[in-house]
């Protein structure tokens, strides 16, 4: 087999993946992009291992790293996803804008001299 076949398939999926983190606005639709990239470089992987005919495969063992943490990283992912939607009531990148409590921040005070008067009182 020769390795332009996987490499341009490979090049193709990274190329979808990196469209979808760019131009899409859902965060599940992103994770779901990046996941696309992390497999076609897996798949490079792969097919360089079996092109160098490595006698230590360490192509396949760097691809069930990168699945490992591809793993771990979409878990952690869907549950800030799930958490942020839960607070927000929603999912959409464009409007997640602070990190903080939105409560908080209805409630913070217009300018710095209020929080002098209260500290002083």
């Amino acid at each position: 087999m020769h390795l332009a076949y996987p490499a341009v398939l490979a090049a193709l999926l990274f190329s979808v993946g990196v469209y979808g983190v760019l131009a899409r606005r859902n965060v599940v639709l992103v994770l779901m992009s990046v996941e696309l990239m992390l497999n076609a470089v897996n798949l490079d992987l792969v097919a360089f291992d079996a092109w160098l005919r490595d006698s230590l495969h360490a192509g396949q063992a760097l691809t069930l790293f990168v699945i490992t943490v591809a793993a771990a990283e979409i878990g952690l992912g869907l549950a800030i996803v799930l958490l942020v939607f839960r607070t927000r009531g929603t999912a959409d990148i464009d409007r997640i804008t602070a990190l903080g409590d939105p409560a908080e921040a209805a409630q913070a005070p217009a300018s710095a001299d209020t929080l002098k008067g209260r500290a002083a009182a």
